[in-house]
């Protein structure tokens, strides 16, 4: 360990010893593992939209759907290799560790772009948090509490298998439906023009469609342990994060595109026609619930701690917003408590909830942030921080061929974009929140 480094966190010394409670660089001692790693991604990635690719593929057809399935899975799992190795600066075993992306693009790129990263990020985070909010918002207050990230790795685990059970419930809904008979229309094109949609829509909910597949592959990472790198564990977690949920969306996809042909549903656990065994049908909407309270976290608790550690520095001599408070709970040990975390973060829950029921049809709004954050948060800065973080030379092959990628990323979500405004302003023409009372 240098002694220069050392010297920069002398809280990690206490008389003369080290602290095993914190890591090199004084922080608590980070606790993610590659099954955790994995974990948070699945949890993160696998969400409920799952259900509604089978839609997606009706709109795209058996050609352009899958491909654009696996083109988006290669280019995320790729993208995130690149991001892996920026988490440490200039080095990507050895570096300053940063633990937030903003500081990770502040390290590799800064500049305007850092601010840019801030609106992206916490944007999308923000809008995913307002759309899960619909399901089950008082369990995420209690849950929310969590101090910390790295504290969420049994949560995330609990969420991953119910996301396995609700989708494998779907998928076994649907072989059924396909074992029934019945040869519902399929086609390589999707839904036809003229038949099931005219030109115009065709278009559009294709658009749409590209959307909310990028909105599918929102992207997660751990606080992992220093040793192996944290690089090599965080890509060998997104392989196994990013292929399972292909593999998911996949089965998905078709098997649901096979059972209800061109007229599939949004989400296809709920348009069967039939609601036998009606156990198994609760059972799938409680897996669909418990796993939305914990993809919540995973997507909220980088906006606690970034409002909470900013509030921290801005009024340091504040105890309402820096002490905390132990309290010893039976059978679970000690808890750190803080006021200020109890009211800004149950705040946050509620006001995310009020939003959610002003806009029941929120979930539009998912997909326009879903396309307008893919490119810049999994493509545009992993690409540019991999340049300058490698010193490819301008215009050399390595160097184009990373910003037609780049840029090809950004004409599919300027045109995802355009499909979700689209849909937004249809459903905000036909919306009637009240009937006339007569």
């Amino acid at each position: 360990m240098n002694s220069m480094y050392m010297e920069q966190v002398p809280e990690a010394i206490e008389g003369g010893k080290i602290n095993k409670n914190l890591d090199d660089d004084g922080r608590p001692m980070r606790t993610g593992t590659l099954v955790t790693a994995s974990a948070h991604i699945i949890t993160a990635v696998i969400g409920s939209g799952v259900l509604s690719l089978a839609w997606a593929i009706a709109q795209l057809g058996w050609a352009a759907g899958p491909a654009v399935l696996m083109a988006f899975s290669f280019i995320t799992y790729f993208t995130s290799t690149l991001l892996a190795d920026c988490y440490r600066a200039p080095d990507p075993i050895t570096g300053r560790r940063n633990y937030t992306y903003m500081d990770v693009v502040r390290a590799h790129l800064g500049g305007v772009k850092v601010q840019l990263c801030g609106i992206a990020q916490y944007g999308n985070l923000i809008g995913v948090t307002i759309g899960y909010t619909i399901t089950a918002s008082i369990s995420m207050i209690v849950l929310s509490q969590i101090p910390n990230f790295h504290k969420l790795s049994w949560l995330s685990i609990v969420a991953a298998v119910m996301s396995f059970a609700y989708s494998s419930i779907g998928l076994g809904l649907a072989m059924a439906k396909i074992a029934g008979g019945g040869h519902p229309r399929t086609s390589l094109t999707g839904v036809q023009v003229g038949v099931d949609v005219s030109a115009s829509e065709k278009v559009w909910k294709s658009f749409q469609a590209i959307g909310n597949i990028a909105f599918a592959y929102a992207y997660s990472t751990d606080t992992l342990r220093s040793h192996p790198p944290e690089s090599k564990v965080m890509k060998k977690a997104s392989l196994m994060g990013v292929s399972t949920t292909t593999m998911f969306y996949m089965l998905c996809g078709c098997l649901g595109y096979a059972a209800f042909g061109n007229n599939a549903p949004g989400n296809f656990l709920t348009g069967f026609g039939f609601y036998e065994p009606f156990w198994l049908i609760d059972l799938a909407n409680i897996c669909i619930a418990v796993h939305l309270v914990g993809a919540y976290q995973v997507f909220c608790q980088p906006i606690f701690g970034f409002v909470e550690a900013r509030c921290q520095a801005r009024w340091p001599e504040s105890k309402f917003i820096t002490s905390e408070h132990t309290i010893n709970l039976p059978f679970c040990g000690s808890y750190n408590f803080n006021f200020f975390r109890l009211v800004w973060r149950t705040a946050y829950v509620i006001v995310t909830a009020v939003f959610a029921m002003i806009f029941p049809f929120f979930n539009d709004f998912l997909g326009l942030i879903g396309a307008a954050s893919f490119y810049p948060l999994t493509v545009y800065f992993p690409i540019e921080m991999h340049i300058a973080q490698t010193k490819i030379p301008k215009y050399s092959f390595t160097w184009i061929w990373l910003k037609i990628l780049s840029w090809s990323c950004l004409v599919v979500s300027l045109v995802a974009a355009a499909g979700s405004i689209q849909g937004l302003a249809q459903d905000l023409r036909t919306y009637k929140p009240f009937k006339t009372m007569n």
